[in-house]
């Protein structure tokens, strides 16, 4: 794994930090670990996790400056994209939220094994948003299966007014883009940035779609589930 992670790091141009190949690999092995009895990932085996795991995530770093930034990954499921960013470039603090009690239990017992500070495992559903976490993250980030304008109204209460928010999509999401622009102005919101990559090693594309916040998103956001299911902005 080593091999494929240094190489992928120079491909995307990222300077890893000293400790990060070696706690991927620890962070693999839970992974593969854990996941035959709590179906973490559909994604297993030492290539397919380095690459459309690790790498794909890491490679939101070149998209803006996560070094001493306030972080919050929303929907992080196994740890995708805020455990992996964390460990490569370990000078952010990065909330991890996850609607699900055992997969924050799994988080937390990695962050254990990889010996990382500034990381918050926090249980939670990502619209029940507690005062103290309202525009309190200068970067939100999402890996999340949702529609954009969906995690928008899901992610952008979470930031401060100049933050951005990166929604990891594929390659064709200029409709969706289209489409959830309108949410966007409703919550305080521009688009920004479209930035496609290839993950090292493979011919995937993926986008990282940048919102950044122009202006306070308004209390009445996040809606309750039930609405933002039925009427999505």
């Amino acid at each position: 794994m080593d091999k494929i992670l240094n190489e992928g790091f120079a491909s995307l141009g990222i300077t890893p930090d000293a400790k990060a190949v070696e706690r991927l690999e620890t962070y693999f092995e839970y992974l593969e670990e854990r996941n035959r009895v709590m179906n973490l990932t559909a994604i297993s085996g030492t290539e397919d996790v380095a690459r459309l795991h690790f790498l794909d995530c890491a490679a939101l770093l070149k998209v803006c400056d996560f070094e001493d930034k306030k972080v919050i990954d929303v929907g992080t499921g196994a740890g995708f994209p805020g455990m992996v960013l964390k460990t490569v470039q370990p000078g952010m603090d990065i909330t991890l939220l996850d609607s699900l009690n055992k997969r924050i239990d799994f988080l937390s017992e990695v962050c254990n094994k990889l010996a990382l500070d500034g990381v918050q495992c926090v249980h939670a559903r990502a619209e029940e948003i507690p005062e103290e976490r309202r525009a309190a993250y200068d970067i939100a980030v999402s890996r999340a299966v949702a529609r954009l304008g969906t995690l928008c109204e899901l992610c952008l209460p979470y930031l401060r007014v100049g933050g951005v928010f990166i929604a990891m999509k594929g390659p064709d999401c200029d409709t969706e883009v289209e489409e959830a622009k309108s949410a966007m102005h409703m919550l305080g919101a521009q688009l920004k940035d479209i930035v496609r990559y290839t993950i090292p090693g493979t011919d995937i594309t993926h986008a990282a779609v940048v919102i950044e916040k122009i202006k306070p998103t308004h209390p009445k956001y996040p809606r309750k589930w039930s609405q933002i299911k039925k009427q999505p902005l």
